[in-house]
């Protein structure tokens, strides 16, 4: 194995000898690299507490177990509600990173004559690059799953997500299921989910970019389907039917235009016999700026309009209150009793309105609403942000408690159970977005995340949700750089989508932040990650546009009040500072597969290794704690590289085959290096492992029911608890996980 200490003077002598072409020795076998394995130990894992934080895009009341629920999101998996507890259990988390796009769960469907029983149509995305959805089924509650892998797309996380269940149990046989897709039109399985096929009668087709069928609901023993493709004009069809499980023909007298050009979601109230309908001109959440409520008496086939209030109005500062409707749900217990949401209504803010007499008369439930999120404090957007959220497009009404509704929005989900007061109903369900962890060698917190939508977040205990919430002065929606000094931990630094700025400071460690004075021109649409000298003294910030286009990156000496361009820094590349050597700074260029060093404190770059892995932008570099030169290179499947050198040349490290993020922690009992963390592969599946040797063997220290889908994002040992992890997921939010 390689040496595990190098000198600064022969980093030094190593950058003027100039560049180096790095031998590649071959790819170790997968069987070799097996044999590297050892025992895994006995991990526990549990998230970070942050609370919600992503699209709850579904909820579902069982009709037949009081307390029993179920809940959908976008990226994240599908929980049930367990009552006792008042705690969602995830569902979800034994899918792998090969099945990362099984994440998104489009659907859920429940037996109400078989309450054990339980369906997700499952596929995040719906492109050509995404694989093909699936439908998973449990006979416990979503305990264990049986799985059918589909040969067509699903769009859990594309636009429409928020519409309704396309996933229904027949109401005449509970061994038919019925699955509406988004561009294949209408599937149907007899065996209770195991097989699918197409249903040839379904009268409308489907487009390859359209939103297809928006809904299936039961009505007694008919079905309704909601239909997404149609163009708003008086002739278009956006509802069909079925009364017996055959022929499918379109609703008479259906409303249309365009305030009913796209069906959302549908509700039917049995008591009363009718079915409520939420339209708007377009899938949501975005892009929504009219839509309407309509029922349907189904014994008559008349239909009302029994729309709250009709989206184009004025707000009370001039701006056009345009908006689309959402979520509705109907209250099982009392006849005309029905919720129904808002959603896209920014300028007013959205809502809830609530009838108790068929839609003649409705009371916005904002108006009284009283908020505690003192559980989740993030939720504290500002003075100037709205408390009862956005992105509401699921609603839904206990069947056993009349007052007791919740909602989802693009952040959390929130729960009444008096109509009035509303707080979080978020325990055990975390779905953020993470991309970058730090965890502090000393101070109150443990950890630091920077997330997508949420900024960054100071972690006082694990098991709370920060008490702080998102960092502020200024607020981030999403971060995209976080850094902390490695010899002055209580300096730290943060990038991203910020609303008053895009860059920040601390001096204590996270609690608290200030702007940089100044910034460069392009980091207000384009800001990328940050790196930090060992003593605070350098910051060097890149820049990478939405779009994927890279700029060159800046350096400020005077804490971000000036910034001087560094054009010799490869543009979109991560900064990463050396973590003993003030004076030192590496980049990996991605695209042409060349590592950069700075030894001047980040005025100038040159090249060195060059012929590595290139091609992929989520190729990372990481620089070992407390040691000068000491660099490792995730190249995802072409394996990991190691360099002692600075990065004048490396080697390739045989124990595993595919590296996709890399981080340290705290060394073992008697050992002097640190424990390395990783996510990749010694064996033949993609898996989270600890090497405490300097990476000749590994432990794999996750479990098959312990995934999370794609996690390739971020990894970090604690410095100050052997054995502890802090993972980052895309869509479980930050995992952590102990040794016991």
């Amino acid at each position: 194995m390689l040496a595990s200490r190098v000198s600064r003077r022969a980093v030094l002598a190593g950058a003027a000898a100039g560049a180096a072409l790095t031998t590649v020795p071959a790819l170790t076998t997968r069987a070799q690299a097996a044999e590297a394995t050892t025992v895994t130990p006995s991990y526990r894992w549990r998230n970070a507490v942050i609370g919600g934080t992503g699209f709850v895009t579904g909820v579902l009341f069982h009709p037949s177990v009081r307390g029993l629920a179920y809940a959908r999101t976008d990226i994240g998996g599908a929980y049930r509600w367990d009552d006792r507890v008042a705690r969602w259990t995830p569902l979800t988390d034994q899918l792998g990173s090969d099945d990362w796009n099984l994440l998104g769960v489009e659907a859920i469907a429940v037996d109400p004559a078989h309450p054990n029983r339980l369906y997700l149509a499952v596929g995040t995305y719906a492109q050509s690059w995404a694989s093909n959805g699936a439908v998973l089924r449990s006979e416990d509650r979503g305990t264990t799953w049986s799985r059918t892998d589909l040969t067509v797309k699903l769009g859990g996380n594309e636009d429409g997500r928020g519409a309704g269940e396309r996933l229904l149990v027949d109401p005449r046989d509970s061994d038919t299921l019925w699955l509406g897709t988004r561009h294949d039109g209408l599937l149907k399985s007899t065996d209770r989910g195991a097989t699918w096929a197409a249903v040839s009668g379904f009268p409308a087709t489907a487009s390859a970019s359209g939103q297809g069928i928006t809904f299936l609901v039961a009505v007694g023993r008919a079905v309704y389907a909601g239909w997404g493709d149609g163009d708003g004009t008086a002739s278009a069809v956006n509802l069909y039917r079925t009364t017996d499980g055959t022929t499918w023909t379109a609703v008479p007298a259906q409303p249309t235009g365009t305030s009913a050009k796209v069906p959302i979601r549908a509700a039917y109230d049995a008591r009363a016999r009718e079915l409520y309908v939420t339209y708007a001109d377009a899938p949501g959440p975005n892009g929504q700026s009219t839509g309407s409520v309509h029922k349907l008496a189904v014994a008559s086939g008349t239909w009302s309009e029994v729309t709250p209030v009709k989206p184009g109005g004025t707000t009370s500062d001039g701006s056009v209150d345009s908006f689309g409707y959402g979520g509705v749900a109907v209250d099982a217990r009392r006849a005309g009793t029905v919720v129904v949401s808002t959603n896209n209504r920014w300028a007013a803010v959205d809502t809830l309105y609530r009838t108790t007499d068929g839609g003649r008369t409705w009371t916005s439930l904002k108006d009284a609403a009283v908020f505690d999120v003192s559980e989740t404090p993030f939720l504290n957007w500002g003075a100037d942000q709205p408390k009862f959220g956005w992105w509401i497009q699921a609603v839904a009404v206990d069947p056993y408690d009349s007052k007791h509704v919740v909602y989802g929005t693009g952040a959390t989900l929130y729960g009444t159970r008096d109509l009035t007061h509303w707080a979080p109903r978020i325990r055990g369900l975390e779905e953020t977005s993470v991309r970058q962890l730090i965890s502090p060698p000393v101070g109150e917190a443990h950890l630091i995340s920077a997330s997508g939508d949420i900024g960054v977040m100071y972690h006082e205990r694990l098991t709370a949700s920060p008490s702080r919430g998102m960092a502020t002065n200024p607020v981030f929606g999403s971060a995209t750089g976080i850094a902390q000094a490695a010899g002055r931990p209580s300096y730290v630094v943060r990038t991203g989508f910020g609303d008053h700025g895009n860059g920040a400071y601390s001096r204590d460690g996270g609690r608290s932040w200030a702007p940089f004075a100044a910034q460069p021109d392009i980091a207000g649409d384009s800001p990328g990650p940050i790196a930090t000298s060992a003593d605070g003294g350098t910051l060097l910030w890149s820049f990478v546009h939405w779009d994927g286009t890279k700029y060159a990156a800046h350096r400020s000496a005077d804490n971000g009040a000036t910034w001087t361009e560094v054009s010799s820094f490869p543009k979109g590349a991560t900064p990463v500072a050396d973590p003993a050597d003030p004076t030192l700074f590496y980049a990996y260029d991605t695209d042409t597969g060349t590592l950069y060093a700075s030894t001047d404190s980040g005025v100038s770059f040159t090249a060195r290794a060059s012929g590595l892995p290139a091609g992929d932008s989520q190729f990372q570099l990481v620089a070992a704690p407390g040691r000068s030169g000491d660099l490792w290179l995730s190249v995802k499947w072409n394996g990991l590289y190691r360099s002692l050198d600075g990065g004048v040349g490396f080697s390739k490290v045989a124990s595993c085959w595919a590296s996709y993020t890399l981080g340290f922690g705290r060394p073992a009992p008697g050992a002097d290096y640190p424990a390395i963390y990783q996510v990749g592969s010694t064996e033949t599946i993609t898996a989270v492992y600890r090497s405490d040797d300097e990476a000749q063997t590994w432990v794999r220290i996750n479990d098959d029911q312990h995934q999370w889908g794609w996690t390739g994002q971020a990894i970090v040992g604690d410095p100050r608890v052997h054995g502890r992890v802090y993972l980052a997921t895309n869509g479980r939010g930050i995992q952590y996980g102990e040794q016991i």
